[in-house]
């Protein structure tokens, strides 16, 4: 059995977004896909950022100047409004707004072994797949689930 890469086990077709879709259209596509994450690409397709199912999620944040955190979803702070009046605000952002741009991507010949060590290494769930600087795959946790079937069943125990 030849080494795994990351091509092997990688999801494609990869699904891609320009920096100013809007937030609902990238929810759209992440539930219909089924998918946690999309790469943010600019007009000649390069990827320019990251943005995961844990983007529309809350978080603690630090108050600037304080040591008081508070939470925060989609860049803003919890009030009033709640987490409704949020998504409904956010709902015309732009990706651009809430993308990561600092993206931990590999090579598709990269060993399994190693995409593994990056995502513990960097706690990250998704590591976009590239060839130069354009994106042609994603590697998630349930992608890794593919090892498993690899190898076929498991030989049944002996008594």
């Amino acid at each position: 059995m030849r080494d795994c890469t990351a091509s092997d086990v990688m999801t494609r077709p990869l699904v891609t977004v320009g920096r100013q879709t809007n937030l609902e259209k990238v929810a759209r596509l992440m539930v219909e896909k089924e998918i946690g994450s999309v790469v943010v690409v600019d007009d000649d397709g390069s990827m320019i950022g990251i943005v995961t199912d844990t983007d529309f999620a809350a978080r603690k944040s630090s108050i600037p100047f304080s040591t008081f955190e508070l939470p925060q979803l989609l860049g803003q702070w919890l009030d009033e409004e709640g987490v409704q009046g949020i998504y409904r605000k956010a709902r015309s952002m732009e990706v651009g707004e809430i993308m990561t741009a600092r993206v931990w991507s590999v090579g598709e010949d990269t060993s399994i072994e190693e995409v593994v060590r990056l995502m513990l290494e960097r706690d990250i769930d998704h590591v976009p797949v590239v060839d130069g600087k354009r994106p042609v795959g994603m590697v998630a946790h349930r992608d890794l689930l593919k090892l498993l079937l690899e190898t076929g069943p498991a030989s049944a125990p002996t008594a």
